[in-house]
């Protein structure tokens, strides 16, 4: 085995199953396929990514910027976590400083810049993000990521595409689970995989990351690992049982058993033991 191959097989994999293209993103198709387009034609506006965690925002995203820039991407994408690098210092040197550089690009090419998680940004930083996207439209193109867009300032909004993703059907995060089992050899039961995508709540990420971490696990283990339900489900099913005057069971709920229509199927497990000290 040599060294790729080696640091392949130690990565995460959501990392290492992370599409490359378009073809092989899950979910959210009307979307994907707009930025495919502007991917072929080049002239990509500023766009927005709003959704929840886990849904391709960011991998649709880098998607895009392989098909546009080619051999270039290196030199031409600056990817950054706004949760991390959130306040207006880092729009001033490391953004601006990006946005300066001269990289030759094919005509209707420009560089661009990533920000994922941009509504974690203070209003500050977001103010000199908006006067930075100005001043270099002519070269740079910017691509936020962020759950929530009403956190965005509106100037910022106002100069982007904006797209709203979903959160994926438990069959698309099926479908990958078992293609993922199948590339690492992994063997699964029906039960298993319906805890795990039952507790990924529609979150591609979540759900590989229980996966690698129930695949070299017991089956004991991994019950334990993923054997939870949502905590969404459970205050639901507590605020029902309250409001009917009814002492709550920690049995298998019916498939009516939360009042928020979420989910009409759970998991064949009963619930951790330390919930049972709420009958006493």
């Amino acid at each position: 085995m040599d060294s790729s191959e080696s640091s392949q097989g130690r990565l995460p994999w959501i990392e290492k199953y992370r599409p490359k293209s378009f073809l092989d993103i899950m979910g959210n198709e009307e979307n994907v396929s707009r930025l495919s387009i502007f991917a072929q034609e080049g002239n990509l506006p500023n766009i927005i990514i709003a959704g929840p965690p886990g849904v391709g925002k960011t991998t649709t995203i880098l998607c895009v910027a392989r098909h546009l820039l080619g051999t270039s991407f290196k030199e031409a994408v600056l990817e950054l976590n706004a949760s991390n690098d959130r306040g207006i210092d880092v729009v001033r040197n490391r953004i601006k400083m990006f946005a300066q550089q001269k990289v030759t690009l094919p005509a209707g090419r420009h560089k661009l810049i990533i920000l994922d998680e941009a509504d974690s940004m203070t209003e500050s930083a977001q103010q000199a993000l908006r006067r930075t996207m100005e001043l270099y439209s002519h070269s740079t193109r910017f691509a936020l990521a962020c759950n929530s867009s009403e956190k965005i300032i509106e100037p910022i909004q106002s100069r982007s595409a904006m797209l709203r993703f979903n959160k994926l059907s438990d069959a698309q995060i099926l479908a990958k689970l078992l293609n993922v089992c199948n590339l690492e050899n992994v063997t699964s039961t029906p039960d298993g995989l319906e805890a795990v995508v039952f507790t990924a709540q529609g979150d591609m990420r979540q759900a590989l990351n229980n996966l690698q971490s129930t695949a070299r696990a017991s089956e004991q283990c991994a019950r334990r690992m993923c054997s939870r339900f949502a905590m969404s489900h459970i205050r639901c099913w507590w605020q029902t049982c309250w409001s009917t005057a009814h002492k709550p069971s920690w049995k298998r709920p019916p498939k009516s058993c939360c009042s928020c229509g979420k989910r009409d199927t759970h998991p064949k497990t009963s619930l951790p033991t330390h919930f049972g000290s709420a009958n006493r």
